[in-house]
């Protein structure tokens, strides 16, 4: 039997995901992707209208549901001026700072399905020419895309076939370092995309029966506030989000532990369901770290916001300078995988 968490299998699979463009609103390829490997595990899946992703697997009890969530969507970016000299004005997709894609390589993907590449930079780039390169604003003002083609101005940049409205993705340059971490840009959240396809696959090569009928839901529109609000059954009680542990000044989060989160932006997640989780990770010997992200928000607390009345919590593995160029270790991974096991086998709070 292959043992369990396959941490290079599951780096791997996190590596194909993170190099397939997916910004919030531009996610087709990517769902595909998911649709596909749990099509070969004979998993069947079903679309919701957002376009996100669904999975069920029976559970004993069929009374109340379980629902577990990880994102496909991304940060990014969307061409909001074709500009005079040649380049492109863009506007964010996704809570972000302009000085986090200074000097990223970037695809300009077209409406006709084109695939341009370019480089985002300072208006005010070359030292040679602007005394103030080091002290202008990274804003959206001073910050454009230099298209790798043969440009001068808009009409050649329309000739390409680029306009208003094309989505921007930004290279993830991911690597697997042989010491054990994973880096690159959108850990958050194809990191716990990943581990949620590793543990289905898990239960469905030992042919596990969970206790309770348990959701799957890839959502895709989470970086912008609304991925996981729907599709949750009246009989669902439990509604666990899987996204990145946030790392910082003051916060207990690392890089090698599941981060289990008492409390976002949107206030307290459930204190029993948070304390079955501390519990089971205890229990399991489990690296865990309890933490709060002052700045952040949930596909849970967006089901809470849209009024349904469950149980929400929220963990993940631990992401270093998240929303920028990201990083994480194998052993935050193979933590939040180990929890995620026995959680869904594990009875509910209450």
């Amino acid at each position: 039997m292959t043992a369990y968490p396959n941490i290079n299998e599951t780096k791997e699979l996190i590596k194909e995901i993170v190099s397939i463009p997916s910004p919030s609103g531009y996610t087709e390829n990517v769902i595909q992707f998911v649709e596909k490997k749990l099509s070969e595990l004979q998993i069947e899946t079903k679309r919701n209208n957002k376009g996100g992703l669904i999975a069920i697997l029976p559970g004993e009890s069929d009374q109340k549901h379980r629902m577990l969530t990880a994102h496909v969507d991304t940060l990014g970016a969307m061409v909001k001026e074709v500009k005079s000299n040649g380049r492109l004005r863009i506007d964010l997709i996704g809570g972000f700072k302009y000085n986090a894609i200074e000097g990223e390589y970037c695809k300009i993907h077209t409406a006709a399905g084109k695939v341009l590449t370019g480089t985002i930079l300072m208006h005010q780039t070359s030292v040679h020419v602007y005394k103030d390169a080091g002290d202008a604003k990274r804003n959206q003002d001073n910050m454009e895309v230099r298209i790798d083609a043969k440009v001068e101005n808009a009409e050649d940049i329309r000739e390409l076939g680029i306009e208003v409205g094309d989505f921007v993705s930004f290279d993830p340059r991911v690597q697997l370092t042989d010491n054990g971490f994973i880096k690159s840009r959108h850990l958050d959240d194809k990191a716990s995309v990943g581990i949620l396809l590793q543990l289905i696959k898990r239960l469905k090569e030992e042919n596990k029966q969970l206790p309770y009928t348990t959701h799957f839901l890839i959502s895709n529109n989470e970086e912008i506030g609304y991925g996981g609000n729907s599709n949750i059954t009246p009989e669902t009680v439990e509604y666990l989000a899987v996204d990145m542990g946030a790392m910082g000044d003051g916060q207990s989060t690392d890089e090698y532990t599941v981060s289990i989160c008492a409390k976002d932006a949107s206030g307290p997640y459930h204190y029993g369901l948070r304390q079955n989780l501390t519990e089971l990770a205890k229990k399991n010997d489990i690296g865990y770290k309890l933490d709060i992200y002052p700045y952040y928000g949930s596909d849970a607390s967006a089901a809470i916001r849209a009024g349904h009345d469950i149980v929400h919590g929220l963990i993940g593995p631990g992401i270093d300078s998240s929303h920028a160029y990201e990083r994480t270790h194998e052993t935050s991974l193979e933590n939040t995988e180990k929890l995620l096991y026995q959680y869904v086998l594990s009875d509910m709070v209450g």
